[in-house]
C-alpha cells in the first residue's frame, strides 16, 4: 500500500496533458456529442474508433445476468443519420470535462439533456478517438 506521501510523488511525477491535447480532446467529446446534436453522422465517426464498445448497463434480464445494452460505432453513425438526437440549437445543454489525461489515454464525461457518457480515449498520431463508451439514458421528462 502506497503512504499518501508516496501517492502524492506518484502523482506529481507524471506529466500533464499539453494545451494541444486537452484541446484535441475535449474537441473531439464535441465531435461526438454535437454531431448526434446536429444530425451530422460524418462528424461522430472521425470521433469513434472503428471499433468501438460502446455499452448501457441494464442490469440483470431475462437473457442475461449483469446484462448490458451493446452498440457499436457503425449503429451509432446510423443512429445520427436517423436524426435520433437532432435537437434544435437552442435546445443544447452540454458539456465535455476531461477527468484525467496519462500518455495517450484519457477518461472524459460528456453531458446533455438525454445522456450521461464516460469515455476512453486514446491518442493516435496526434488524434485523440474515442475507443470505449459507458453510457446512462436520463429519464425523459413526461409530456404534458
Amino acid at each position: 500500500m502506497l503512504t499518501p506521501l508516496l501517492t502524492l510523488a506518484a502523482a506529481a511525477a507524471t506529466p500533464a496533458a499539453s494545451p494541444a491535447d486537452l484541446a484535441a480532446i475535449e474537441a473531439t467529446c464535441f465531435d461526438y456529442v454535437d454531431g448526434q446534436l446536429e444530425g451530422d453522422p460524418e462528424r461522430v465517426k472521425r470521433a469513434l474508433h472503428p471499433d468501438l464498445a460502446k455499452r448501457r448497463v441494464l442490469g440483470d434480464t431475462a437473457d442475461e445476468p449483469l446484462g448490458l445494452q451493446r452498440m457499436s460505432r457503425e449503429e451509432l453513425v446510423g443512429l445520427t443519420r436517423e436524426g435520433a438526437l437532432k435537437t434544435p440549437k437552442s435546445e443544447w445543454n452540454r458539456s465535455c470535462k476531461i477527468l484525467d489525461v496519462a500518455g495517450n489515454a484519457a477518461a472524459v464525461r460528456a453531458e446533455t439533456p438525454w445522456f450521461v457518457d464516460y469515455f476512453h480515449m486514446g491518442k493516435f498520431g496526434e488524434h485523440w478517438i474515442i475507443v470505449n463508451a459507458l453510457w446512462h439514458m436520463k429519464p425523459r421528462p413526461a409530456t404534458k
